[in-house]
């Protein structure tokens, strides 16, 4: 009786650690709400003062508060922490709000961000500015990279949609009106076609006009072509699309215009520059076209070949440099994209202002995608393993830049939300020639509606 009662006091705490151990490891949301949330919140309530005096973020309290103590309590006076708002949980972490004391900055916070994760015991510690004086401390309680999970508040618009999932927690939207065109870089198996699965998919959902050029002879977007209304799946098509394209641009181009013949006593509201500003029944549908493996786009073996990629790519940059106003959008996709590709890659990687490195072969690719707008974010794109497909760094003209990862998305669950949502496709009739053919869905033949009776005389 001793022995298992022996057993049962030692067992017991041995099985809980045991478990809490595996729970950690296998489902680190739920660990995170019932152990490292209550603990992490503990740590940083117990150690507050301390933590931010060794972090070098206190300051001397002013003279007025140093003599009251010093009158009524004849105590040492100790310097003053931030001030700290609410403690806020998350379902993956921590939010809380610090005012700044007077002399004090976003960038001496941000600068301890790496003190503060290890004081507090938690995974990363991001630190945004909220307004002057005031920053806010979101704290990660797990890597929330290694199984991706959307936020579930992360809600689209039109030409805005969530896509993948911030190394912070938040949701990284993809914002065509913000950033009108953006580059995709990624080596094999690295998740670049996760990430353009997810983009299409979610896409899909909306009044938006979808145009694909796969030159892989559409191995990668032929599965969504119920939604596509139009595709080419091979250089010599997509030499036909593109001006089909920037004939739609020009004629956007004429109605912006035409709009723009002021009338006296016309209201400012009605002045615009672009398609966003026409009336809502005048206003043409937005297009995105999606571009994968633009290389082959490049690549040439005769002159004639030649001539024809110079004109492609004529195009291509005029889309990029006047489609934004037409409600026109490039996603390019590829696996390097550089001057050695011929004349005008370089000019035209110019005008994809979104970018977004996945894991590549080389340096110098990763240098291709970030290194003109963000260059420390090159040494991040280069240091992603091939253990994590569709980890990504993303960077924009801002200089900024951050980890993402999208969420896995079967082939067959985005080619089945395709076809749930063909009827949302806006009717283009230019682009009515290009529309690729989709094959019916067989129906399971279920049987006769009644059971058949005999007749009888």
């Amino acid at each position: 009786m001793t022995d298992l009662v022996t057993l049962a006091e030692l067992g017991g705490p041995l099985a809980a650690i045991g478990g809490a151990a595996y729970a950690r490891h296998a489902y680190p949301a739920a660990y995170w709400s019932t152990i490292g949330l209550p603990v992490s919140v503990a740590r940083l309530l117990a150690s507050y003062t301390s933590t931010m005096d060794a972090c070098g973020l206190t300051v001397a309290p002013p003279r007025w508060r140093a003599l009251a103590v010093r009158a009524t309590t004849r105590r040492e006076v100790r310097p003053v922490p931030p001030r700290r708002g609410l403690i806020r949980p998350t379902s993956t972490g921590l939010r809380v709000r610090l005012r700044l004391a007077p002399g004090q900055e976003p960038a001496d916070v941000a600068a301890s961000a790496e003190r503060l994760r290890h004081a507090w015991g938690v995974h990363a510690v991001y630190v945004r500015d909220v307004k002057p004086g005031v920053v806010e401390l979101r704290l990660v309680g797990f890597d929330v990279l290694r199984k991706v999970r959307m936020p579930r508040r992360a809600v689209g618009d039109l030409l805005r949609v969530p896509v993948a999932v911030r190394e912070d927690a938040t949701a990284f939207v993809r914002d065509y009106r913000a950033v009108p065109h953006g580059l995709v870089l990624g080596a094999t198996l690295s998740g670049k076609s996760m990430y353009l699965r997810n983009l299409l998919t979610k896409l899909a959902a909306q009044p938006v006009v979808l145009v694909g050029i796969d030159c892989k002879r559409g191995v990668e977007l032929a599965p969504f072509a119920a939604r596509l209304s139009a595709l080419a799946t091979d250089p010599d098509q997509a030499a036909e699309l593109l001006p089909v394209l920037v004939k739609e641009m020009e004629d956007r181009y004429d109605l912006i215009k035409a709009r723009q013949g002021i009338a006296p006593g016309t209201p400012e509201e009605l002045i615009t520059s672009d398609v966003w500003g026409l009336p809502e029944d005048e206003r043409p549908a937005p297009i995105v076209l999606f571009i994968d493996e633009v290389a082959e786009l490049f690549l040439v073996a005769t002159r004639k070949e030649e001539e024809r990629r110079d004109e492609m790519v004529t195009q291509l940059i005029r889309l990029a440099q006047l489609g934004r106003a037409a409600g026109i959008y490039l996603e390019v996709c590829g696996q390097r994209f550089g001057a050695e590709l011929g004349k005008g890659a370089t000019m035209l990687r110019a005008q994809l202002t979104g970018r977004v490195c996945h894991r590549v072969n080389d340096e110098a690719s990763a240098k291709m995608a970030l290194g003109d707008i963000a260059p420390e974010a090159v040494y991040a794109a280069c240091a992603i393993a091939a253990e994590l497909p569709g980890l990504a760094v993303i960077g924009d003209t801002s200089g900024g830049w951050s980890r993402i990862r999208t969420p896995y998305l079967s082939l067959a669950e985005a080619a089945a939300t395709c076809r749930a949502t063909a009827h949302i496709a806006p009717d283009v009739p230019a682009l009515t020639p290009f529309r690729p053919y989709v094959r019916p869905v067989p129906v399971e033949d279920a049987g006769p509606v009644a059971a058949p009776q005999p007749v009888t005389e």
